[in-house]
């Protein structure tokens, strides 16, 4: 409650100090140490007393200042550990501040095993690594002068406006035209190819990615200028910058986020011809770019207003994949939403206006919510409704009562007053209600019908189900059918199998494959042309099956699949990494190599997601385990990503609980590094 109470007494400070205060225009002039992790340089702010005001505060959390200047001159200053703090040297108008900063950002600012330097300001807050504002409320114009190593690209916010080389370090300098708030204002440091294309409206969208990864490039991007093209023509009002970019960058904390121009996103999405059938960077991509005119041009005042942003986001992304992929698609994925919102309320008592909402209520029930506006005033009417928001409120902060008097002004029939009271205030998720628009669909009316036939015999669905897998309809119908046959008799079912991967649809197939438990010989060299599908999780999942079913051709498979690394978290080369060591296959010459492999995969060198599939494997393949797997494991204790370093603290724990494993644990103490050392000591003392 202590610290709910000071975070409630600085929002209503800084409230007061923007309604006194406004700062215009940031220029830094930094540079970035990545050995030491160290930012540091100098900041020049322009900014407007409006009303008398004692003290003007600057979020900086843990940085060091010197040489501090308003108007010129030198003045006294104090330094909180979390603020600059002035209280002499300015005057009402216009005034300039100038100071040097050095900071060691322990979040926000990320160095990447000294590959790559990334930031991300939502949730953790910029003034850890440049002093700015952790109220969104404060908009400002940002300018970089960036130096580092000339080897490397660096990007930011904006136009780049100039760059040059001197002595191997190289100074770029970009610019920005607009204000926006601090968390929105990143930086990207690594080793990168790009590409500009050109919008339909003339837009330069820039597209990064690693050398590594060139060929990668098509498929990861893939419909970009499509669903930029198709977005702004949608919500009917002109992007709101210059230019935009995306950049990929390795453990990344989300799937993406929304910069302003600058979209960074997660390496995971950056995928192969066949990896984009198994998980593509397309809703991502619309989200990310939907934000930014919903949280970039028109911002929430605060959390209790965060699915002005994130909902409109989400529902945007799903009327762009709309338009790529379909009406079905689109229908379904609503379906799908409706499910999770419905099960989730279940015990999930916080409604959409609340700053405390899930993430689940902010994004998906937010996007339902205008789901069911855009249904009852009509398409053209609620494009009118967001037009006119975000023409009146661009560059400025927002609440729910502010979009919703523009939906009124446009529909006057519209019932605002209830729409709140049962889309966001409301825990519950209103299922008639969704099901009832949801049910216009022909395709949505016939996946309802096909799950009623659970309540039947297989006897009396058999031939339905015949006509059902040899229709067009779209997937998730014949994905519910295979469903429905996973406990029938193999002998019953194998002529509806059969039909089901002629459909040579991938997501149909790779259901056949999972939901087969028992492989029999006469149905052997069927489902091994699984093997050869466009989709490596339809391929590991194959693999295992088929590896565990037949002993006698594990030689055959693995010799297959021994090439295959799959996607970014080669999941698909772990398997057969784990598999290789199950089998007689190989001479132990061999294993010794293939479980040097993985074991150099369980390493700080590569992403998260690449190390815990290895630890995962390494621990089946091999009991007990190598010594140098605990280290990394210990290691991953304090990566900086939480999903990590909660895989690696459980594992832990739960293999301390054997004593064998306490004791070399105990043993490796002396071995690690100080930091490793006391987060292992941490827990070997818990109990």
């Amino acid at each position: 409650m202590r610290i709910l109470f000071f975070l409630f007494l600085s929002f209503i400070s800084f409230a007061q100090q923007t309604s006194k205060v406004d700062f215009k225009t940031a220029k830094g002039n930094i540079s970035i140490n990545v050995n030491q992790k160290k930012v540091f340089g100098t900041v020049n702010y322009v900014f407007e007393v409006k009303e008398s005001i004692d003290t003007i505060k600057i979020d900086a959390q843990k940085m060091t200042f010197s040489d501090v200047k308003i108007n010129k001159k030198a003045v006294k200053f104090s330094n909180s550990g979390k603020t600059l703090n002035l209280f002499e040297g300015f005057k009402k108008g216009k005034n300039t501040l100038t100071f040097y900063y050095e900071a060691f950002p322990k979040q926000t600012m990320y160095f990447v095993d000294k590959r790559q330097v990334w930031t991300q300001g939502q949730g953790k807050y910029t003034s850890h690594w440049f002093p700015s504002f952790d109220d969104v409320n404060e908009k400002v114009i940002f300018n970089m002068n960036i130096t580092f190593d000339e080897k490397y690209n660096v990007i930011a916010n904006g136009f780049l406006k100039n760059s040059y080389v001197k002595d191997n370090q190289k100074k770029w300098y970009y610019e920005m035209k607009k204000p926006m708030s601090s968390y929105l204002f990143a930086l990207v440091i690594g080793d990168f190819y790009n590409k500009i294309i050109a919008s339909k409206s003339g837009i330069p969208l820039q597209f990064f990615i690693q050398p590594k990864d060139t060929s990668k490039f098509e498929p990861t991007y893939r419909y970009s200028k499509q669903i930029f093209d198709y977005l702004e023509k949608e919500i009917g009002f002109n992007y709101p910058w210059k230019l935009y970019k995306q950049v990929p960058v390795e453990d990344f904390l989300y799937a993406g986020m929304e910069n302003t121009t600058c979209t960074i996103f997660a390496q995971d999405f950056v995928v192969d011809e066949i990896g984009f059938n198994d998980r593509n960077y397309i809703n991502v991509n619309a989200h990310e770019l939907a934000h930014q005119w919903f949280g970039d041009l028109v911002t929430a005042k605060s959390g209790k207003h965060h699915w002005l942003q994130e909902g409109f986001a989400t529902y945007y992304a799903l009327l762009a994949e709309k338009e790529i992929f379909g009406e079905d698609y689109f229908n379904h994925q609503l379906y799908r939403n409706s499910l999770q919102l419905r099960n989730a309320a279940k015990t999930d008592t916080i409604p959409v206006m609340n700053e405390k909402a899930s993430s689940l209520s902010f994004y998906q029930k937010g996007a339902w919510a205008l789901h069911f506006m855009r249904e009852k005033i009509g398409a053209k009417l609620f494009q009118k409704a967001v037009q006119n928001y975000l023409k009146k409120y661009q560059f400025k902060n927002v609440e729910t009562s502010d979009f919703l008097s523009e939906v009124k002004k446009v529909a006057p029939n519209f019932d605002t007053v209830a729409f709140q009271k049962m889309w966001l205030e409301d825990y519950h998720f209103p299922t008639d209600v969704a099901n009832e628009i949801l049910r216009k669909s022909t395709f949505m009316q016939t996946l309802f019908d096909v799950q009623q036939l659970r309540k039947k015999s297989f006897a009396e669905n058999k031939d339905k189900f015949s006509e059902l897998l040899k229709s067009d309809l779209f997937y998730p119908i014949k994905t519910e059918i295979i469903y429905q046959l996973k406990d029938v008799n193999f002998a019953d079912k194998k002529e509806l199998l059969e039909l089901a991967m002629q459909t040579n649809d991938v997501k149909v197939r790779q259901s056949v494959a999972e939901f087969i438990d028992e492989i029999s010989l006469e149905f052997k060299t069927k489902y091994e042309t699984f093997l050869d599908d466009k989709s490596y999780e339809t391929r590991e999942i194959a693999l295992i099956k088929l590896f565990n079913a037949f002993p006698e051709s594990q030689a055959i498979y693995l010799e297959k699949a021994k090439n295959w690394y799959g996607n970014n978290d080669l999941g698909l080369r772990t398997t057969f990494l784990l598999l290789s060591q199950m089998s007689s296959t190989f001479d132990e010459n061999q294993k010794q190599n293939y479980f040097n492999e993985l074991v150099d995969y369980t390493s700080s060198k590569y992403e998260s997601s690449i190390r815990q599939n290895a630890f995962s494997s390494a621990f089946q393949a091999k009991q007990p385990i190598d010594n140098q797997v605990l280290k990394n494991l210990v290691n991953a204790t304090s990566h900086h990503k939480w999903q990590m370093t909660k895989f690696a603290r459980d594992y832990i724990r739960n293999l301390l609980k054997t004593p064998l494993y306490r004791e070399k644990f105990e043993i490796l103490l002396s071995d690690l590094p100080e930091n490793d050392k006391n987060q292992l000591q941490k827990l070997l003392n818990e109990k």
